[in-house]
């Protein structure tokens, strides 16, 4: 009997890919109607549950409190749905008259779905509405340390989509999820695209998996008040936001920036909002605690109350304390508090003028949070605008808590677990990921009978005669070098004098065009290069071929031929895999 758990779990990942395609072809026969409609079943049942479930999730993983991840099961299951009501994602999209263009929603199949441990349970009711709504089945791989919350949510939904007449399997869930698994599942070649959530190291391995990946960036979240901000107000949106799910949420606050001359009053507004405020050495302390000397967060500390991170560090917080907060005086390594920290702790940056301080977020931003989310309080749109143009992010938000305005709970943005931050972090799209991204679109095309000669471009004005005339002996007599130093010039008669006097450029390339159309006779009787002419490169034996995919391999099959491969030939694992029980594949050298 097989008891080694790797290789359980990559069998258990196999098999529940294999069912989950077969649903996906029985799906996609589906209409929008009956999409929509497993949908809403699926939907109200996660409502129903959705209190269940954040309790399930706090007990099993320590992350979090249990009324913040009811909050997030609600945006999963109730302003997710409402969003995506109407939208039209399977069959027919849209036609477009005027450009004779008809567009159809065509689902990927198989999605593979990696769920973080922070996020449990509203991460997978989110990727699942939206796998299934896009016309998709979905394979769940829950993070070990929250396997049982994930697959019962993941069951949860299951039965009411088959109550709605969904296929059977459409919704697996791996029930060993392991490492190995888990690249077992991103590398099958039954899987459509990854929507990959969780640390640096998964999304790493999602994008180098072979296959479409959405993955995400970390979130370093700057909050600027502008002066013209109400500051306690802002302040107490800050704390929200920062309290939220104990900073579990990857778009939570990290860092409140603020001009000097404000100081006493963000001090005193965030004693009002129960901030505990730390002193230098407690900072430090809380520094050392919270990142690890290989400077990743310290997983004891992620989704902890701030009093057990105070007393981790230490020292005692007040029983009712919301958050802790601590002054840093510069962003980068040497000041810990200044990255990301998966917590209830704020760093604090008082800076000498407005500009200082837009430089400071810049530079946070810069430092582990490229293309996520930073906010900015402010009543003067002016700042506002340059503030949105200048931070290298794709989420800025306007007063207004980070994680909440982020996912789309106070703001109108696509509610969304999962963000994308954008090429500059090595991202997919900088999107908040929906339906419409886990399709393609097929575009029905009609002949518009526009005739070409009705927009030729004009001719390109020539030279002036002048410079034409003097450039067209140095050209022509360029080219002769050229095909001379090849071994290609013709042993046609030199052009008569007036040629020669006009460089006719056209007159050297006919030559060797004739030379080269010439009889297998006329070329034998061409006269061999003169010793020491530069001889005639031989011409490459093989093909070497930048990319390979399976459509490539059949083609090859089919036609009884090779095909080269380089060092750096992209070759799909589908390809590699039917490559090779055929031997269509030949490494060569460049």
């Amino acid at each position: 009997m097989l008891e080694d758990q790797d290789l359980l779990s990559i069998q258990e990942t196999r098999t529940k890919v294999e069912n989950a395609w077969e649903a996906s072809r029985q799906f996609r026969a589906y209409t929008q109607e009956q999409v929509d409609a497993i949908v809403e079943r699926m939907a109200a049942a996660a409502r129903e549950q959705a209190g269940r479930l954040a309790e399930m999730a706090v007990e099993e993983t320590g992350y979090g409190n249990v009324r913040d991840k009811l909050a997030k099961n609600m945006l999963s299951a109730d302003r997710l749905p409402r969003a995506m009501r109407g939208m039209k994602t399977v069959g027919l999209l849209r036609e477009i008259p005027e450009q004779q263009v008809v567009e159809y929603g065509v689902p990927v199949g198989v999605v593979a779905a990696i769920l973080p441990t922070t996020n449990p349970t509203s991460t997978a009711i989110y990727k699942i509405l939206i796998a299934l709504k896009a016309g998709n089945a979905i394979v769940v791989s829950p993070h070990p340390r929250a396997s049982r919350c994930t697959c019962e949510t993941a069951d949860l939904l299951y039965r009411a989509a088959r109550d709605a007449g969904a296929p059977e399997h459409i919704i697996e869930c791996i029930t060993r999820p392991t490492l190995e698994s888990t690249q077992a599942l991103m590398k099958h070649p039954k899987t459509g695209v990854i929507l990959s959530t969780g640390g640096h190291g998964i999304v790493r391995a999602a994008y180098s998996s072979g296959k479409p990946a959405f993955g995400v960036g970390p979130g370093n979240v700057p909050v600027l008040i502008e002066p013209s901000a109400d500051v306690a107000e802002a302040v107490t949106r800050v704390v929200e936001g920062k309290s939220f799910d104990y900073g579990t949420v990857c778009s939570s606050e990290q860092a409140l920036v603020i001009t000097a001359d404000l100081r006493d009053t963000v001090l005193g507004a965030l004693r009002a909002a129960k901030a505990f405020l730390c002193d230098p050495e407690q900072a430090q302390a809380l520094g050392k605690l919270l990142l690890t000397p290989g400077w990743t967060v310290n997983p004891a500390c992620v989704g902890q109350s701030p009093v057990k991170i105070a007393r981790m560090a230490g020292f005692e917080a007040p029983p009712d304390t919301s958050i802790l907060a601590a002054e840093v005086a510069g962003v980068g390594k040497e000041h810990p508090l200044s990255a990301e920290k998966l917590s209830p702790v704020l760093a604090l940056f008082f800076q000498p003028d407005y500009e200082a301080c837009v430089k400071t977020c810049e530079a946070i931003l810069r430092f582990g949070g490229l293309g996520h989310t930073c906010v900015i309080y402010s009543r003067d749109e002016a700042r506002i605008r340059a503030f949105a143009e200048r931070m290298p992010a794709f989420r800025v938000l306007v007063n207004t808590p980070a994680p909440q305005g982020s996912v789309g709970i106070t703001t109108n943005v696509f509610p969304s677990m999962t963000l994308g931050c954008g090429a500059i972090a090595g991202n997919i799209t900088s999107d908040n990921i929906g339906p419409l991204h886990l399709i393609n679109i097929k575009r029905l095309a009609y002949n518009v009978a526009r005739p070409l000669e009705a927009e030729a471009p004009a001719p390109l004005t020539p030279p002036p005669p002048a410079v034409a005339a003097s450039a067209r002996p140095a050209v022509a007599a360029a080219v002769e070098k050229y095909l001379a130093n090849r071994g290609l010039a013709s042993s046609s008669p030199s052009p008569p004098p007036e040629a020669a006097q006009s460089g006719s450029v056209a007159a050297v390339v006919d030559r060797f065009l004739a030379a080269r159309s010439a009889s297998p006779a006329a070329v034998a009787a061409c006269p061999a290069p003169a010793a020491g002419a530069a001889s005639v490169p031989a011409a490459p034996a093989v093909e070497i071929v930048d990319f390979v995919c399976e459509n490539d391999v059949r083609g090859a099959i089919h036609g009884d031929r090779k095909i080269y491969i380089g060092p750096r030939t992209i070759v799909t694992p589908a390809a590699r895999e039917l490559a090779g029980q055929h031997g269509v594949l030949v490494e060569a050298q460049r």
